[in-house]
């Protein structure tokens, strides 16, 4: 076009919201779905059938987080993108010697028919090894981790007990245990593939498996999939989404399909489940918190010691705050003479060990994104200072006892600062 002025730019279209169609039955699905990502049929057969008269409605949440639902006539199998956080999973996962072998029966398996007995899986499974030039020690701990794989398969439906007891194996390698190879579903044991040689290069297979470009998808994902998000750690087309599309047509259409509530503030946002949803700590997944034990218990002290009179200069962004690397032992120490002893006190291998117990706390915390520790200095997540400490045990003339002190009930992650967004 050549003179005169060009006409007006037409206005972009509104983004149309996501609406997910609201259901009690379906948001129970998806919850249960992500904690145990494997229905399988004689055990979960309740789940399944609600699973089923939901499909599509669930097909249709999972699809905003890029996850696929396998639906078969024996199994539901929910195939999640990577943890978001890998080293935190890695720390509370399977040891490597238990992976290594749970991938090692996997192998063996294909070839084996129905039924078979364990000692002839094993001994399969040790071909696959040395074919792959894996070590093959024999010993206790060996047989230790082939009866925790075991127990993996069995939990996924893949290889299960029929008959015998699969922890003989350890004394044992001839005991007799019967086992069922549920051949269909070994297809789906791998959840994430990608076109590199997870052999040949292992850190670029996982670089790839683990990369979602859509940083909108991203953050469904970490929103869900994690304790709580952080704006210290987004990036700037994240932060953007988390400032913009976190309420409206996207996060909270999401924590709704979900049936959970939305938590905005200035330092992050969380999705929070309401206590009238659950009924046990275990079906919010492998780290509920707080909770009773006496991890918890010390772990909700120290983040209360943290909020009240923590360091609040250098840490990673506002509302953290710090502790001393090093006054953490004595802390827990004097923590140990008030709830070591009476009645529900802490047990007594740990209240008599202080660093051995910082260290199962900073395993609990870092496991949730609670705690990060830098320059010898813990610093609390924002979110921690919303749990007060439970009040001092009364006094008791009986000894310590292994049973942990009463934390209180599992609640949400809402921050301590004020909304930054109406």
């Amino acid at each position: 076009m050549t003179g005169g002025d060009l006409p007006p730019t037409p206005p972009r279209p509104a983004r149309r919201a996501w609406a997910p169609e609201a259901d009690a039955e379906t948001a129970a699905m998806l919850r249960l779905l992500a904690v145990r990502s494997w229905l399988v049929a004689g055990r979960d057969d309740e789940a399944i059938a609600a699973v089923r008269r939901n499909l599509p409605a669930i097909r249709d949440v999972l699809d905003r987080l890029g996850w696929v639902l396998v639906a078969e006539r024996d199994l539901v199998r929910l195939r999640k993108s990577p943890p978001v956080r890998r080293d935190a999973w890695a720390a509370t996962g399977p040891a490597p010697l238990t992976c290594s072998w749970f991938f090692l029966l996997v192998a063996a398996a294909e070839s084996m028919p129905p039924r078979v007995g364990l000692a002839q899986l094993v001994t399969a499974a040790r071909s696959a090894a040395a074919e792959a030039e894996l070590p093959v020690r024999g010993d206790i701990t060996e047989r230790r981790a082939i009866v925790a794989a075991l127990r993996m398969l069995d939990d996924r439906g893949v290889v299960v007990r029929m008959d015998g007891d699969v922890d003989g194996f350890v004394a044992d390698e001839n005991a007799p245990v019967l086992l069922a190879v549920h051949h269909t579903r070994l297809a789906h044991v791998i959840a994430n593939t990608g076109s590199l040689d997870p052999a040949a290069d292992p850190v670029a297979w996982l670089e790839q498996v683990e990369t979602e470009r859509d940083a909108a998808r991203r953050m469904r994902r970490r929103l869900f999939d994690d304790t709580l998000v952080h704006v210290v750690d987004l990036d700037d087309p994240e932060a953007d989404w988390l400032s913009r599309r976190v309420r409206g047509d996207d996060g909270g259409p999401l924590a709704t399909a979900f049936g959970l509530h939305l938590e905005r503030r200035a330092e992050g946002a969380a999705f929070v489940l309401p206590t009238e949803a659950f009924r046990h700590p275990r079906e919010l997944g492998p780290l509920p918190f707080p909770v009773s034990g006496t991890v918890p218990h010390a772990a909700l002290l120290l983040c209360d010691a943290a909020a009240t009179g923590g360091r609040v200069d250098g840490g990673p962004g506002p509302g953290w705050r710090g502790l001393a690397a090093a006054e953490v032992p004595t802390r827990l120490a004097d923590l140990a003479a008030t709830y070591g002893s009476g009645r529900g006190g802490w047990a007594a291998e740990l209240a008599s060990d202080p660093a051995r117990l910082a260290a199962e706390v900073v395993g609990l915390l870092t496991g949730l994104g609670l705690l990060r520790i830098h320059d010898d200095v813990w610093w609390f997540s924002p979110a921690t200072g919303r749990w007060p400490a439970p009040p001092p045990p009364a006094p008791s003339a009986e000894p310590a006892r292994t049973r942990a002190a009463a934390a209180p009930p599992t609640e949400g992650l809402p921050f301590d600062t004020e909304d930054d967004q109406t």
